[in-house]
């Protein structure tokens, strides 16, 4: 009987496990934690959620919206799970991350054979006849970094992501701070109504104020750190500010579509917060991604109106990420190049994002169940946004980490006024995801139990 062995039990590594065991495939998930843990991790849970606990938007003319759509029509089991622990944040996707952990775990280990221990040496399984699928992430240890960079001969590739800060949602000041989701704050008797988020309106002066003094704010050194390796979609609140005197309000102190109750007005600039968990004691600051010093962060956030007051329960921090050259290493399917039973998913493989990596351990679980049975490979229609980004990853002349983005697909085959042409797309690609799974439907509705 085959076993497949799947080390790292992140997003992408139990969506494999979960797939896979689910099809009677007799499954080994190795974790580390906690028994070695990682920079960033708190936890021992699989799936934890380090960076954000927002999934990003569920609406079909957002690329991360029709990304989900096509996992639900899969029948993913880890985006059925965050919609059984979602938290209000409007249109988009966020979970309670405790919620979502532990319920991930709870359906690996009752599935699952799990093994606590660091694999340190790819070279540990026999890469003939075990198959092996490599979900460490981005946060790999150093010694498996290095015995996977022996084994595919190739160098490192590297950039920094950056993590929020969480606040107690108890001593925000809500004379100043109000609730309200942006282009959807006032119903239709044009009276407020409470929103998914909080915000925290700034004036010009106090927003200039405010930029100096993160500007001049001391940060950590971070090993190996270049502005060049920061990923573009994590960039540190900090270097945004440095970037330019209106970086911050075109980006994640963005005032459109928000009135202040107080003034009747759009602020200069506002400072989301978004729920961490149901009961909206903890909030996460959006877009605070930031490398700076404890203290100066404390500092920081008591500058922003509303928040002068609040405990702060876990600062923000900075990472090294790492991923491989997959064009150069990896099949279409994710598997190697050198050894055809070792695949790799998740962010290793230069996919970047909650939802992508969930897609990618989708996506190698399926390959090495028809492998097993006896079936060619499959890849998913370039029409769709999983097909899309999956086809970057393993074609890109120059890989770079990437989210899902309509760049990615193809152009639509008439001519459609440009602010149809997302939905246009969605609708191609939801279109070819139904025609794959009615041809594929056999072995993508093989599941032995469906209980999650």
């Amino acid at each position: 009987m085959s076993v497949v062995n799947i080390i790292g039990g992140g997003l992408a590594g139990s969506e494999c496990a979960l797939y896979l065991s689910k099809r009677g495939i007799k499954v080994r998930l190795f974790e580390m934690r906690p028994k070695k843990m990682t920079p960033v991790h708190q936890t021992e849970l699989f799936s934890e959620l380090v960076c954000s606990n927002s999934l990003k938007s569920e609406m079909i003319e957002n690329a991360s919206g029709m990304l989900k759509n096509e996992l639900m029509l899969l029948k993913s089991n880890l985006l059925k799970i965050a919609y059984h622990s979602r938290v209000n944040a409007g249109k988009a996707l966020a979970v309670d991350r405790n919620i979502f952990s532990q319920t991930v775990t709870q359906a690996v280990e009752e599935k699952v054979e799990v093994v606590r221990k660091e694999i340190h040496d790819i070279r540990e399984f026999d890469l003939e006849k075990e198959y092996v699928v490599v979900a460490t992430g981005p946060l790999t240890s150093e010694s498996l970094m290095a015995s996977l960079f022996s084994f595919l001969e190739t160098e490192e590739l590297y950039f920094f992501d950056a993590v929020s800060p969480i606040i107690d949602s108890e001593d925000i000041d809500r004379e100043i701070v109000f609730s309200g989701d942006r282009y959807d704050q006032f119903d239709e008797n044009n009276q407020p109504k409470a929103g998914a988020y909080l915000n925290c309106p700034m004036d010009k002066i106090t927003y200039q104020t405010f930029r100096e003094k993160l500007i001049q704010a001391e940060v950590l050194p971070v090993k190996d750190f270049e502005r060049k390796h920061l990923f573009e979609r994590c960039q540190p609140i900090e270097e945004i500010a440095r970037s330019g005197i209106d970086a911050m309000r075109f980006g994640p102190l963005k005032p459109v579509g928000l009135f202040d109750p107080r003034t009747c007005k759009e602020p200069y600039a506002v400072v989301q917060l978004r729920k961490e968990n149901n009961s909206g004691s903890m909030y996460n600051l959006v877009g605070f991604q930031t490398r700076l010093k404890w203290a100066e962060q404390k500092k920081i956030i008591h500058m922003i109106p509303g928040l002068e007051h609040v405990d702060v329960l876990r600062y923000g921090v900075m990472h090294k990420n790492a991923y491989i050259n997959s064009p150069l290493l990896l099949q279409d399917d994710f598997s190697s190049k050198k050894a055809s039973k070792i695949y790799f998913a998740g962010q290793l493989t230069g996919v970047e994002g909650y939802v992508e990596s969930i897609a990618s351990g989708y996506f190698v679980a399926m390959n090495i169940y028809r492998k097993i049975a006896g079936l060619e490979k499959i890849n998913f229609p370039l029409e769709t946004m999983i097909g899309s980004l999956f086809f970057y990853c393993t074609h890109a002349e120059d890989l770079k980490p990437m989210y899902a983005n309509f760049g990615l697909l193809p152009d639509l085959a008439m001519r459609v006024p440009k602010k149809k042409r997302r939905a246009e797309k969605s609708i191609r690609g939801l279109n070819a995801i139904n025609d794959f799974i009615e041809k594929n439907k056999q072995e993508l509705s093989n599941d032995k139990k469906d209980d999650i």
